[in-house]
């Protein structure tokens, strides 16, 4: 699933009007699974000049890469986080939790052969689903569909239950940004 869309579900399920730091953990929540996967791209892509055949072909897939997304993508660590956050009855904390494990899984049903270990450190197993959020020789053409529908219907949802200039420009931005990789991937993969 493309991250503005996880952002976007994060903020509608876990988000609190009126409760700002309720509203940042969960968009935080949302964002951190995907943050590795920007720093270590954003390196390659705007630092050192690598091709996104090279990035996103080769070096998503590498033993080094998929190590560190084991960690901020794992079912075990944020659970056991999510647990803790409960059993102290820490709202934000839960917010933050409930947003990254929603995160995972949608995550968990929506990558094919982009999928990663879940459930580290217990194991290395990774769940390959047939249904690919991007891929459309596995659906993707119908998922990614269904995904801009429900994160459109979920801006209008937050829309309505924010009302301050920041949020509701967050949120346009959240709406529009649903459609960015789809334009972005059509440039950095476009023929010479």
């Amino acid at each position: 699933m493309n991250t503005p869309a996880h952002l976007i579900f994060g903020l509608t399920a876990f988000g609190k009007a009126g409760r700002p730091a309720i509203t940042g953990a969960a968009f935080a929540g949302a964002l951190i699974p995907d943050l590795s996967l920007y720093v270590l791209a954003g390196w390659h892509l705007l630092l050192l000049g690598t091709s996104p055949d090279i990035v996103f072909g080769q070096l998503y897939y590498s033993a080094a890469w998929q190590s560190i997304f084991r960690i901020d993508n794992s079912f075990i660590i944020w659970g056991i986080a999510l647990a803790l956050a409960g059993l102290y009855r820490a709202p934000v904390l839960i917010a933050l939790c409930g947003a990254a494990l929603l995160h995972l899984g949608f995550d968990f049903l929506l990558h094919n052969d982009d999928a990663r270990a879940h459930f580290w450190p217990v194991s290395n197993w990774v769940f390959q689903s047939p249904v690919s959020y991007w891929d459309p020789q596995h659906y993707g053409n119908i998922a990614g569909a269904v995904e801009v529908a429900l994160s459109l219907l979920c801006c209008g949802i937050l829309w309505r239950r924010y009302r301050g200039p920041w949020m509701r420009g967050l949120i346009a931005l959240l709406g529009l940004s649903e459609f960015a990789p789809f334009v972005l991937f059509a440039i950095m993969f476009a023929g010479p």
